[in-house]
């Protein structure tokens, strides 16, 4: 809801070759006004108007859960999600296998824009984001004996992933308003798993920089913090982006 990215890769080497992001000044507060922005960028950006060999999207929201294969049947999607979510009868609800653990994540997508995706590129696919983050980080940090505590930042929403040799030991997403929202939700997991904020470490992704806001109040209480250092570092040569950020979208 606060902004679009996409990236153009070469579909035989699968090199990226192209990253855009939009930012909206502010959130927006439906699937609706989400279409009509998404609508604007095809019009106008001329590196969406073109003919591609596959295209897959990825939803990032927080209308979604995390559910192991043992306790998941497709016939009670619903079901998974309405003690956390507030589902509407017209949700249409579904579901990703994680490639890296036996669970589903089952979430609500934005229909409009894939109907609208639809329109302009026959069939695709499509994932929530955090379905992406979990597969990516679980393998990123497979050899790691000691529990890794990663915090993927958006403007308005962080995802927590805490794992330990390819084993998911936490997973949650949060809305945040302010830096002190921020830095509670990091302390509130990590008192949960009774990890020492002196000793653990922290290691950002996304949209985050040493300089912000966020960085300096973390710090003052989380003693050993990293930047996460990606296998393609396609954002090297850029004075725009990190080489951390778009972890999702682009490693």
């Amino acid at each position: 809801m606060d902004g679009f990215s996409f990236c153009i890769s070469n579909s035989d080497t699968r090199e990226t070759i192209l990253f855009t992001e939009y930012i909206f000044e502010a959130s927006l507060t439906s699937p609706e006004y989400l279409l009509d922005k998404v609508i604007s960028i095809f019009a106008t950006d001329k590196d969406l108007q073109q003919d591609f060999k596959s295209v897959f999207a990825i939803h990032q929201n927080n209308l979604a859960t995390l559910v192991p294969n043992e306790y998941f049947d497709r016939s009670y999607l619903e079901s998974y999600l309405k003690y956390t979510v507030k589902t509407l009868t017209t949700d249409f609800i579904t579901y990703d296998a994680l490639d890296m653990m036996e669970a589903n994540t089952v979430y609500i997508p934005y229909v409009n824009i894939n109907n609208y995706l639809f329109q302009n590129f026959g069939e695709f696919e499509y994932k929530h984001h955090s379905t992406i983050l979990i597969d990516k980080l679980l393998n990123y940090s497979k050899e790691d004996s000691e529990k890794q505590f990663f915090v993927h930042v958006s403007p308005n929403q962080l995802d927590i992933v805490v794992c330990q040799q390819g084993i998911l030991i936490l997973h949650n997403s949060f809305s945040y308003a302010t830096k002190e929202d921020f830095l509670y939700y990091i302390l509130f997991v990590a008192e949960q798993l009774q990890m020492d904020p002196d000793k653990f470490q922290l290691t950002f992704l996304g949209n985050i920089e040493k300089q912000s806001d966020l960085y300096t109040i973390t710090f003052n209480y989380v003693r050993n913090i990293h930047f996460l250092k990606p296998i393609l570092n396609f954002f090297t040569d850029s004075e725009e982006f990190s080489n951390h950020s778009n972890f999702i979208l682009v490693h």
